[in-house]
């Protein structure tokens, strides 16, 4: 994707402009952002669905004034003629091929920052309250329409004891009605609420935002079977001690001097980032071919079609690592084009298959049996 070139996706603006202006700064509204566009599933097929155990949903329901959110498998929801509820669904990009080619449109962003693309669909008055998202988000709308009251507000307190994260004090401070095709684009923290106009849907294309605090429990977790500290702890010139209970102020400093010999790399940091990036999540699986080709013919069938990355597969790189699906590797110069090649246009044609190397048909042949890829 050419970041120079104007996207009408973006308001006819470049992917440049908009990371510039926009991007973790201000809201963007576009009107017919995707001209004439449509829900990609069938509220039958949304539905489904959400009665899924692999699937993310929520139903939330708001009934004289009382909000309730349950979360899935929602085996019933209420009946489309009842008023103010909103049917959730996560991930649809992981269970529909338009839906995930919906959100690679947004590719402009690293694959590493992209997250998922949720399908909010509401009967009238639907919504779930005034809130702010903790990321940036874009919400295009598919389906009838949705009113969007929205405000830059520092007060983000919240309501105590209710079921969602709404705010105690929205005060907005413009809005919009928005119709299929129309796309309204906000920044983390900015305060937002969303009222269906009759039935509704709305796709929401968001990004991760993991905190610090998740990442450092993760990074030290990851690194727990790599950290070598040899020695054991011996104090040979130990005095008596008139105190018994009180820790010695040379164990604390000994013990405190070894730790601090731990030290942390690039490359540690790197692998830590692209495989905790890459890996799946949880509810997330994949199913090889019923009957997968052996692996000579294989290589035959992909050097003449090609292949393609499962909808499933998140695929990295940085340097000399590749990242797939929560595991990683190194790879030397003459593998590295053909692998990057694969992750950032999530396939190959068959030329590019024909002179792979052997080690790369091999990591390929795997990939394909276990379902992470595709022939064409």
């Amino acid at each position: 994707m050419k970041k120079d070139a104007p996207l009408r996706l973006l308001g006819d603006i470049t992917p440049a402009q908009f990371m510039r202006d926009y991007w973790h700064k201000k809201p963007l509204l576009i009107r017919q952002a995707i001209p004439g566009f449509k829900p990609l599933l069938p509220f039958a097929q949304l539905a489904e669905l959400a009665t899924k155990d692999y699937v993310e949903s929520r139903l939330v329901t708001l009934t004289d004034g009382q909000w309730d959110m349950q979360h899935g498998p929602l085996q019933e929801l209420p009946p489309r003629t009842q008023r103010e509820w909103t049917m959730l669904v996560q991930g649809v990009n992981l269970q529909d091929d338009a839906a995930d080619a919906l959100l690679r449109q947004f590719r402009f962003v690293p694959d590493a920052r992209l997250d998922d693309l949720m399908v909010s669909f509401a009967t009238d008055g639907g919504g779930v309250g005034p809130h702010f998202d903790s990321y940036d988000v874009f919400l295009l709308q598919a389906e009838g329409q949705r009113r969007w009251r929205i405000g830059p507000q520092k007060d983000l307190s919240l309501v105590e004891g209710l079921p969602l994260k709404i705010l105690s004090k929205f005060k907005p401070t413009e809005e919009f009605v928005l119709e299929p095709g129309d796309m309204l684009y906000l920044p983390p923290h900015y305060a937002h609420d969303g009222l269906a106009i009759g039935d509704c849907q709305t796709y929401s294309i968001g990004f991760r935002s993991p905190s610090y605090q998740e990442l450092g429990e993760a990074f030290l977790q990851f690194m727990a079977d790599s950290i070598d500290l040899p020695g054991r702890y011996a104090d040979p010139d130990l005095a008596p001690s008139g105190k018994p209970a009180e820790i010695p102020k040379h164990m604390l400093g000994t013990i405190a001097d070894e730790l601090n010999k731990m030290q942390f790399t690039e490359d540690d940091f790197t692998i830590f980032l692209g495989e905790y990036l890459s890996e799946p999540k949880h509810n997330v699986f994949f199913t090889g071919p019923d009957k997968p080709l052996p692996a000579g013919r294989f290589a035959q069938t992909a050097a003449k079609k090609g292949v393609t990355l499962s909808r499933k597969t998140q695929m990295l790189y940085r340097g000399k690592h590749v990242f797939i699906n929560g595991e990683s590797f190194a790879v030397g110069r003459a593998d590295k084009a053909t692998l990057e090649a694969l992750a950032n246009e999530r396939k190959l044609d068959g030329a590019a298959v024909a002179a792979a190397s052997e080690d790369v048909m091999e990591a390929l042949f795997a990939w394909y049996t276990d379902g992470w890829l595709e022939l064409n």
